[in-house]
């Protein structure tokens, strides 16, 4: 029941009623606080009845999340989706093969089996616990793909969507609207990709190639990117940005494998990992402060001389990631229009987030529904050191949607410059769209200054010196949801 081809992957996660058409298994209400601490070393190895322990648990999660029951996600051919910066309008089979070429080629990060075990552990899979983990990796991945590929660039083998529907919905529409569906439109049409010559280009230093061609995949040097980009996520202690890597990093604020994993810790565990990536010396990320980011921070942080003979400094491209709470025990309808201008931005690398205790990775929307990323499928570990891994389960053919009011208020969004002035322009653009907002405090800000320096100390989801942003008081109860900003 476990063994499901990476070609039929059609995963369900708490989709919203709109575009779910079947039942959906008992998954959607899962707790994600840890696995039994019983599973763990405390000292030396575990013995046999912890041992026996960790092999129920994973057994129990890799049959919990190695199934799935099919469901459609349906679009509206007359709404604009926004994805990353980009709008399409399903009115023609150009603009749908447009989508999809671009969703396909998104990096998809899922639960894994199998793999070594996790130091100080005898967890061989992340099944059940480590979602946020999974999440966080496709933000830093999209980043990369921004940071490394070249402009325009969609993966030459991505294969048609599955379990799409494209109809004229009504606005405004209840929470499973009647649509006319158009058959010339369905999830089962696709259209060769044309396949252009494109020039060599180099990768040289982890730049960005500079080769504008949307079909420059087909360029082996590009390819070979792509896959070296892939297997930095890989599943295995060597990988820069794999789960063994997070992991170790997570224990410097008191994480253990196991354990759940909020959108504040691995916004951090990421700039951790990025500082300590040998390869990526022209990349840095920032963490925001207290709802803020401090412009003269990411300034010191990107700049950094050209050599020692040199007066003159280099700029480092940044990923800047915002960790926010768009309210209390439930989203804040006052910054749903927020959320929205930010995934418009071109700059924008998505949102790390989901439902509560269930991590989502937001990568766009159409009308009032996320569209999202989920790393709730448990595949078979690829070992990516062989040279020609297989690809095809790092790529996902189903996008999924869920309400607005769905979401989680705990989330951290991510933003990408690659130059000085790339960081200038997104400042304003963020700004700008952070205005949209009713409230009186927006989502976040950006300042001129420095602020206080800070790091994964502390055993909670935030670092000791974040406070509420509103600056006002809360007796509402906060519940399991507490985690590190409130707005």
């Amino acid at each position: 029941m476990n063994s499901v081809s990476p070609s039929s992957l059609h995963y369900i996660a708490g989709s919203g009623a709109n575009e779910e058409k079947a039942s959906t298994p008992s998954r959607h209400h899962i707790n994600h606080e840890s696995v039994s601490d019983g599973i763990r070393e405390s000292h030396g190895e575990p013995d046999e009845v912890d041992r026996l322990k960790a092999k129920f648990m994973s057994a129990w999660n890799n049959v919990k999340y190695g199934w799935t029951v099919k469901s459609k996600t349906t679009f509206n051919k007359i709404s604009p989706l926004f994805f990353l910066g980009h709008s399409y309008l399903f009115n023609s089979e150009d603009e749908v093969e447009r989508f999809r070429q671009a969703f396909v080629s998104c990096v998809w990060l899922t639960y894994r089996r199998e793999f070594p075990a996790l130091e100080g552990s005898s967890l061989t899979s992340d099944c059940g616990w480590g979602c946020m983990l999974r999440s966080g990796q496709m933000m830093l991945a999209q980043g990369l793909l921004m940071h490394l590929m070249p402009t325009g660039w969609r993966w030459s083998e991505s294969h048609p969507f599955a379990d799409v529907d494209f109809e004229i919905l009504k606005p405004r529409s209840p929470s499973r609207p009647a649509g006319m569906s158009l058959p010339s439109f369905s999830s089962s049409w696709t259209s060769p990709i044309s396949h252009m010559n494109s020039s060599s280009s180099s990768s040289e230093g982890y730049r960005r190639p500079t080769v504008p061609s949307p079909c420059a995949s087909q360029n082996p040097q590009v390819e070979a990117l792509h896959r070296k980009l892939v297997s930095w996520f890989g599943d295995h202690p060597s990988a820069p940005f794999g789960v063994h890597q997070l992991v170790e990093l997570g224990k410097e604020s008191g994480k253990r494998a196991g354990d759940w994993y909020g959108p504040s810790v691995v916004a951090h565990m990421l700039r951790k990992a990025v500082a300590r990536a040998a390869e990526f010396h022209n990349l840095a990320v920032y963490v925001a402060q207290d709802c803020t980011v401090y412009k003269e921070d990411v300034m010191r942080l990107c700049e950094s001389p050209l050599s020692q003979e040199s007066s003159g400094t280099e700029w480092k491209s940044v990923i800047v990631l915002v960790p926010v709470r768009l309210g209390g025990e439930a989203l804040n309808p006052s910054y749903i229009q927020c959320v929205k201008n930010i995934l418009k931005l071109k700059c924008c690398i998505g949102i790390i987030g989901g439902k509560p205790k269930h991590s989502l990775f937001f990568i766009g929307f159409q009308d009032e529904q996320l569209l999202y990323l989920d790393p709730h499928y448990c595949q078979p570990v690829v070992d990516v050191s062989q040279a020609n891994f297989s690809l095809e389960s790092f790529h996902c053919n189903s996008p999924r949607k869920m309400n607005f009011s769905r979401m989680d208020p705990s989330c951290t969004i991510g933003l990408y410059a690659c130059t000085k002035n790339d960081f200038e322009t997104l400042c304003s653009a963020v700004s700008e769209a952070l205005s949209s907002s009713q409230e009186k405090y927006p989502i976040f800000t950006f300042v001129e200054g420095r602020g206080q320096n800070y790091g994964l100390e502390g055993s909670v989801d935030v670092p000791s010196n974040i406070f509420t942003c509103n600056r006002k008081s809360q007796t509402s109860k906060r519940g399991s949801t507490d985690e590190f900003v409130l707005l």
